[in-house]
């Protein structure tokens, strides 16, 4: 964990209009302040049918709150009458060290469903059903859910560049 005297707030700000540059905000902040190799991530969900919204403004779709459902319901208000559900959850790291800066992508496909069903995850889970599947992300335990996730598909390709670097000294 870093510790330092910025508040929490502002290092973690999310201000920037796609997850790639919210990603490397953060990350740029760790590294100008300490100038230590870093990664940073912002996450959202896409829906094909608001052209990609709520997007970069998941967390807030519904207003600076940051409530789940609130969230979901406008996100279903919005998606009323709509036949075409097709969503995704995608996942940006953003790595620095000091030899450059890299991103890695994960992707989760799905379908936004009428209905919450489930108790487990958080966020949009309980609304989101990933392709292949008859159980939205709210309805998998934390290790099923894990499997597919579009985060745990960022880190992997982290992972791997890492270890094909040898940046775990660097």
């Amino acid at each position: 964990m870093l510790c330092c005297k910025q508040p929490l707030e502002e290092i973690n700000a999310e201000n920037q209009t796609t997850l790639e540059g919210n990603s490397l905000q953060k990350a740029q902040y760790v590294f100008d302040r300490y100038n230590v190799s870093c990664f940073a991530d912002d996450t959202g969900l896409e829906v094909e049918a608001l052209h990609g919204a709520p997007g970069v403004y998941s967390a807030r779709y519904a207003g600076e709150q940051h409530n789940a459902a609130d969230n979901m319901r406008l996100l279903l208000e919005n998606l009323k009458g709509v036949g075409n559900r097709k969503a995704r959850f995608r996942t940006v790291i953003t790595l620095i060290t000091p030899s450059g800066q890299k991103e890695f992508e994960g992707i989760l496909n799905g379908t936004i469903i009428d209905q919450q069903r489930g108790t487990e995850g958080f966020g949009y889970d309980p609304i989101f059903l990933p392709d292949g599947s008859t159980r939205t992300l709210a309805e998998m335990s934390l290790e099923e859910k894990n499997k597919l996730s579009h985060r745990a598909r960022a880190v992997e390709k982290l992972v791997a560049h890492v270890k094909h670097k040898n940046l775990s000294n660097a």
